[in-house]
C-alpha cells in the first residue's frame, strides 16, 4: 500500500498456476490474472500482498517428491517470505494468509500442511487434495477456503484423474473430500451453512453456492465456492478472460470475486485463534 502504516498489516502472498508468473497474477502481463484485484484490496485496506513466482520448473507442490523438495524446497521459500515481510514491510505474524491457484493451489496445500503456525488461513483455488494414501497429509487444524468448478477440464471435481492428464497430474481426492478433510480436522462436524450467489448475467451459463462451516468469522471456517458448470478460470466480475481462453479450459464465472472473496474469509481470522499459536 501506498500510506505509511500505522500498525501492523495483513500479509497475503498470492500463487500462480502453472503456466503463468507473478506478473501476470498482478496484471502485469497478459492476460490479467482475477487475482490482480488484489492489488486495489491492498490499496483500500492496508494490506501487504506479495505475489511469489514459481520460475521455468514449477513449484515443489503437494505431489512433489523429497528428491524435487531437495532441490527446490517452495515451502521454506514462501516461509522466508513471510519473515521477510514481517521484518522489512510491517506485516503482521498474526495476520499471514496463503492463496493459491491451481499448481499454485497444491503448493498453498502443502504450505498448510508445513508450516500452519505461521498461517491464519489459507486458500486452493481450482486444486483438489491430493488422495490420503499419496502423501503425508495435514495435522494441524486451519481455516481454509476451496472453490472448485464441476467443469473444470484439468482438476477433476468429484477426484480422480482425466485420461488426457497423461503424466500432467496425479489422481486426486475431490473438491468435496478436499474441504472436508479440513471440516474434520478442525472439528466442525456441523451441517454447513449453504447460500446461492446472486446471478449477474443471462450469457453466464455457471452458478456459484457457497457452503460455510463454522459460525464465528474470528475462529476456524471452513468454505466452499462450489461453481456450477464452470471450468479452469479463476471466477471473477471484473477481470476477464478472453473467449478463446474459455473455450480451452471451460467457462469464467461472473458472480464472484474471487480475491474479494478471500480477503472476507481471511480478514478475521488471526493466527492465536487457530488453535497452535506458536510466538513470532
Amino acid at each position: 500500500p501506498s500510506k505509511t502504516p500505522c500498525s501492523k498489516r495483513p500479509l497475503v502472498i498470492a500463487l500462480h498456476g502453472t503456466g503463468a508468473t507473478a506478473e501476470q497474477l498482478f496484471g502485469m502481463a497478459f492476460p490479467p490474472s482475477p487475482l490482480s484485484v488484489w492489488l486495489e484490496i491492498a490499496e483500500r485496506d492496508d494490506v501487504v500482498v506479495v505475489a511469489a513466482d514459481a520460475g521455468e520448473d514449477g513449484w515443489s507442490d503437494c505431489f512433489a517428491s523429497d528428491a524435487r523438495v531437495a532441490k527446490q524446497d517452495d515451502v521454506a521459500f514462501i516461509s522466508a517470505i513471510i519473515d521477510h515481510a514481517i521484518a522489512e514491510h510491517e506485516a503482521d505474524p498474526e495476520r499471514v494468509y496463503v492463496m493459491g491457484v491451481s499448481r499454485g493451489g497444491l503448493l498453498a496445500y502443502r504450505i498448510a500442511a508445513e508450516i500452519p503456525h505461521k498461517l491464519a488461513a489459507f486458500s486452493a483455488v481450482l486444486a483438489c487434495m491430493p488422495p490420503p494414501e499419496r502423501v503425508r497429509m495435514p495435522s494441524k487444524p486451519l481455516s481454509a477456503l476451496i472453490i472448485g468448478a464441476t467443469a473444470d477440464p484439468l482438476m477433476p471435481y468429484t477426484g480422480g484423474k482425466y485420461f488426457y492428464a497423461l503424466r500432467f497430474l496425479d489422481q486426486v481426492s475431490s473438491i468435496e473430500d478436499s474441504a472436508r478433510f479440513w471440516c474434520e480436522l478442525a472439528g466442525l462436524t456441523e451441517t454447513s451453512a449453504v447460500s446461492e450467489l446472486a446471478h449477474r448475467h443471462d450469457w453466464d451459463k455457471t452458478r456459484v453456492v457457497l457452503y460455510l462451516w463454522g459460525g464465528d468469522p474470528t475462529k476456524l471456517q471452513v468454505g466452499l465456492y462450489k461453481i456450477i458448470d464452470g471450468g479452469h478460470a479463476e471466477p471473477s466480475i471484473a477481470q476477464r478472460y478472453p473467449s478463446w481462453i474459455n473455450k480451452l479450459v471451460g467457462q469464467q464465472n461472473a458472480d464472484l470475486e474471487v480475491a474479494e472473496a478471500a480477503w472476507t474469509f481471511f480478514k478475521d481470522k488471526c493466527r492465536a485463534a487457530q488453535g497452535h499459536y506458536v510466538a513470532a
